[in-house]
């Protein structure tokens, strides 16, 4: 089998053509792996409360129950907030839990 010049040369434009499809790649591939600087959105701050602002639920019912000198009771809170016994009972727990109310009688609460 003889090779000709021809046939070298031939060979020579093909494999030049392969290089550069071959460098197309290895530079897309580049841009690819580069880390792209993923654009976050900015974090969510909670909402600033202003002393003109109503209060938040647990405030008024703190309001209630240091109003009180006898204590309070939980169907008291909710007729005058107009809350739900749930959301009532949570506050009570949490409020109790961090030690700003206290338990006077079996469901009847004071402030500290």
């Amino acid at each position: 089998m003889t090779v000709t010049k021809r046939d070298l040369q031939s060979l020579q434009r093909q494999i030049k053509a392969l290089e550069k499809k071959m460098e197309k790649l290895i530079a897309a591939a580049e841009r690819d792996e580069k880390p792209n600087a993923a654009k976050k959105a900015p974090a969510k701050k909670a909402p600033v409360r202003k002393k003109l602002m109503q209060p938040t639920a647990t405030d008024q019912v703190l309001n209630i129950i240091k109003r009180s000198k006898k204590g309070v009771n939980a169907a008291t809170l909710m007729t005058k907030t107009g809350f739900d016994l749930k959301k009532v009972r949570n506050i009570l727990q949490r409020t109790y839990k961090q030690g700003k109310i206290k338990r006077v009688e079996k469901g009847i609460y004071v402030g500290v």
